[in-house]
C-alpha cells in the first residue's frame, strides 16, 4: 500500500511517498520517493508520477535482490531468474489492478484449459468445449465415461484451493490433493499398497513399503532448500515425484498441480503442460530419471513463460 509519510529533516518539513515490500526470502524493504511541493491536504490521485517513479524503484530492486538471493544454475543464471521474476510481479501487479469479477473469469478460463490439458495427457478423451459445459454448466457429456467427468469436475475443485492458496507442500496436503481428484473415480486414495510401474520408460518406481519415506524426504527437501528458485524447487520435485509414482493413479495430474501449488504459493503465476507437448513433456521425465534434470527445468520455464502470455499478459495493455 502506498502512504505519504512527513519527515523532519534539519528543520525543514519535508514528505515523502512511500511502500513496503517484501523480499525474496521474507525480509520487508520500504522505498520512498520525495514529494517536491507538496501539499498536506492533497489527494493521492495527482501523484501518479511520483507512484511510477515509487513503484519503478521498487521493482526494480525486488528484481536485483531475487537475482541475488537465488541460488544460480546453468539454467536458473541471473538474467533467467530477472525474467521469471519480471512475470511474477506483473502477474501481482494484474491481479490487484482488475475486479474481483474480472479475475474469476480470468481463472476460470485459466482452469478450464488446465484441466483440459492435464486430464488429455493421461488420456481423458474430454474436448475443451466438454470440460467447459461440465465445469460451467453443471453437465454430463452423452457418451462419455463418468469417470472422465469427475476427473475434471475434481481438477477445478484442486485448483479453486490452489489459487486460495489452500494447499500446501506437505504429505498431508499431497494426500488431500489426490483425495479430490480421485473422487468417485474408483480409485483408492492415499500412497499405493501394490508396486506400480511406467510404462514405456526404464525407471522402477519406488517400491510401497519405502514411499512414506521417500516422500517425507522429498518434502524435507524442498522446505530445506529456500535459496533455490521456486521454479527449479518445483521442477526438481516434480521429477523427483514422478520417479516416487506414491499413488496408484492419478500421479501425473496430482505432479502438475503441485508445480502450480509451489509456484502459487511464492506469489507466482501458474503454468499448463499442454497435450501437445507430452511427448517432449515425457522425455523431459526420462532424462531426469537418468540424472539430466536440466531438460525438465528449461521446459517448465519455458511453459512458465509460454502461459504468462497466453493467459494473464493478454490483459496487461488494457489496464490504466
Amino acid at each position: 500500500m502506498v502512504f505519504v509519510s512527513k519527515k523532519n529533516i534539519k528543520g525543514k518539513v519535508r514528505y515523502y511517498l512511500e511502500k513496503s515490500v517484501r523480499l525474496p526470502g521474507g525480509a520487508v524493504k520500504k522505498f520512498s520517493v520525495y514529494l517536491k511541493n507538496y501539499e498536506p491536504k492533497s489527494s493521492l490521485k495527482g501523484l501518479d508520477s511520483y507512484k511510477d517513479l515509487l513503484n519503478s524503484k521498487a521493482r526494480a530492486a525486488v528484481i536485483n535482490h531475487a537475482a541475488e538471493f537465488y541460488a544460480k544454475s546453468s539454467i536458473f543464471s541471473s538474467g533467467v531468474i530477472k525474467r521469471l521474476e519480471e512475470v511474477k510481479l506483473a502477474y501481482n501487479e494484474l491481479r490487484k489492478k482488475i475486479s474481483g469479477k474480472q479475475l474469476q473469469d480470468v481463472i476460470d478460463r485459466f482452469t478450464v484449459n488446465f484441466t483440459y490439458e492435464s486430464n488429455a495427457i493421461e488420456g481423458n478423451s474430454l474436448t475443451l468445449k466438454d470440460v467447459a459445459i461440465v465445469l460451467h454448466e453443471k453437465r454430463t457429456i452423452e457418451g462419455k465415461d463418468l469417470r472422465e467427468i469427475y476427473e475434471a469436475l475434481n481438477t477445478r475443485k484442486a485448483m479453486e484451493l490452489i489459487f486460495g492458496n489452500k494447499l500446501k507442500i506437505s504429505e498431508y496436503g499431497i494426500i488431500k490433493l489426490h483425495k479430490i481428484l480421485v473422487l468417485n473415480t474408483g480409485v483408492a486414495f492415499g500412497y499405493k499398497k501394490l508396486p506400480n510401474f511406467l510404462l514405456g520408460r526404464g525407471t522402477k518406481t519406488t517400491p510401497p513399503e519405502k514411499v512414506e519415506k521417500e516422500m517425507n524426504e522429498l518434502i524435507s527437501w524442498y522446505h530445506d532448500n529456500e535459496k533455490i528458485h521456486p521454479l527449479e524447487r518445483a521442477a526438481i520435485l516434480h521429477g523427483k515425484f514422478e520417479a516416487i509414482h506414491p499413488f496408484e493413479d492419478g500421479n501425473g495430474r496430482v505432479g502438475r498441480l503441485l508445480i502450480n501449488v509451489m509456484l502459487m504459493s511464492n506469489g507466482y503465476p501458474p503454468l499448463i503442460v499442454r497435450k501437445t507437448h507430452r511427448i517432449a513433456y515425457l522425455a523431459c521425465l526420462e532424462a531426469f530419471d537418468h540424472g539430466y534434470s536440466d531438460k525438465l527445468k528449461r521446459f517448465l520455464i519455458e511453459k512458465y513463460k509460454a502461459t504468462y502470455k497466453k493467459f494473464f499478459e493478454v490483459y496487461v495493455r488494457y489496464l490504466k
